[in-house]
Formats: C-alpha cells, sequence, structure tokens
C-alpha cells in the first residue's frame, strides 16, 4: 500500500494527472475541442505508460544480467 502511495506521489505521475484533469475540464467547458483533447491525452498518457514500460524493462534485465 504504501509502495502504491510512493508511486502516485513522482513527479510524471503528477504531471500526468494534472494534465489529464486540466485538459478534461477545459474540454468539458467547451474552450477546447474534444478531439484536440483526444490528441494531448494521447501523447501524455503515451509517454507516461511508455516510461512505466521502459523502467520496468530495464529492472528486469538487471536482475537477469
Amino acid at each position: 500500500m504504501i509502495e502504491a502511495i510512493t508511486k502516485l506521489i513522482r513527479v510524471k505521475t503528477i504531471v500526468t494527472l494534472v494534465l489529464t484533469g486540466v485538459f478534461a475540464y477545459l474540454s468539458c467547458t467547451g474552450q477546447i475541442e474534444a478531439d484536440k483533447f483526444i490528441t494531448i491525452f494521447t501523447v501524455v498518457v503515451s509517454f507516461y505508460f511508455g516510461t512505466q514500460y521502459e523502467r520496468a524493462t530495464v529492472r528486469t534485465e538487471n536482475r537477469e544480467g
């Protein structure tokens, strides 16, 4: 449980969650178009999960190697 909370506090996680919230708000209030929201959200989330995947891959390789 504490490890999960620690992971949420990481900077990338905070930035991802804040950006998601901001762009969702802007999209819901009509300040940006939905298609622009989808594009921005996809880039942000892809970056976040891509770096998480890369980190996990490096850890796995270090344990095996």
